[in-house]
């Protein structure tokens, strides 16, 4: 069994199974980066289980989140989807989505999302060196920068606190404390054979542990941040 973070619900399977295999494993896919910054914009005044619990809903609904098809939502299918127990209905919510998705296929030579998302950390993971919980940020001079530029470029519900949960959840930053088991945790090299980079240093290093199969062996606990946040943390995001 691996080490996990004291929050992790034991209770929870579907919960455990994504905190042990998926959160903090750098992601390149363009229709998983998609997903999950349209799934923490809809986590704003909710908590993860809410929107985990509905992530097959969200896929359905929207075409295994594909930009393309996305994008060519119409009007009355955005009602329809208000109308879905499986997702959350929120009207904002919904419609940022599809406008999302229209964002993203509007980036041109800035595309594709993989490579604008990642250019926010220079194209690796960035390697923190928190003490404590208490030092984690609910939003970092990146997030920021990547919110601005988000919406500058028509995107909505893309906070600095929502896109710093975005950042960690798909691998763009380490949280993982010093003192933590997740200090252990696998980063995926790019197809270029990059790796890692520190945040305090600005030098990238190619971590030993690179090389190892892609596994979460545990966090740090920033989902509990994730719950603690206030609704307020995102009055700015749409």
């Amino acid at each position: 069994m691996p080490d996990r973070c004291p929050w992790a619900p034991t209770n929870d399977p579907e919960y455990l199974a994504y905190h042990d295999e998926e959160w903090g494993v750098p992601v390149h896919d363009e229709a998983r980066l998609f997903e999950m910054l349209s799934l923490e914009g809809a986590q704003a005044g909710l908590s993860w289980s809410t929107i985990l619990h509905k992530r097959d809903g969200y896929r359905r609904a929207f075409a295994s989140f594909d930009a393309a098809k996305i994008a060519r939502f119409t009007p009355a299918r955005v009602e329809r989807l208000l109308k879905d127990p499986s997702i959350v209905r929120n009207r904002l919510k919904v419609e940022s989505v599809v406008r999302n998705a229209g964002a993203i296929r509007a980036l041109g030579a800035d595309g594709p999302l993989d490579t604008f998302l990642w250019s926010f950390v220079d194209g690796t993971p960035t390697v923190n060196r928190w003490q404590g919980m208490a030092d984690i940020p609910a939003e970092t001079p990146a997030s920021r920068a990547m919110s601005k530029e988000l919406k500058r470029r028509g995107f909505g519900f893309v906070g600095p606190t929502v896109c710093y949960a975005f950042m960690q959840a798909c691998g763009l930053v380490n949280c993982h404390v010093a003192n933590s088991a997740g200090r252990r945790f696998r980063i995926s090299i790019r197809a270029d054979g990059r790796g890692a980079r520190r945040a305090n240093g600005g030098t990238r290093e190619l971590l030993p542990w690179a090389l190892t199969p892609l596994r979460t062996v545990c966090c740090a606990g920033v989902l509990q941040l994730l719950s603690e946040r206030n609704i307020s943390d995102y009055a700015l995001a749409s």
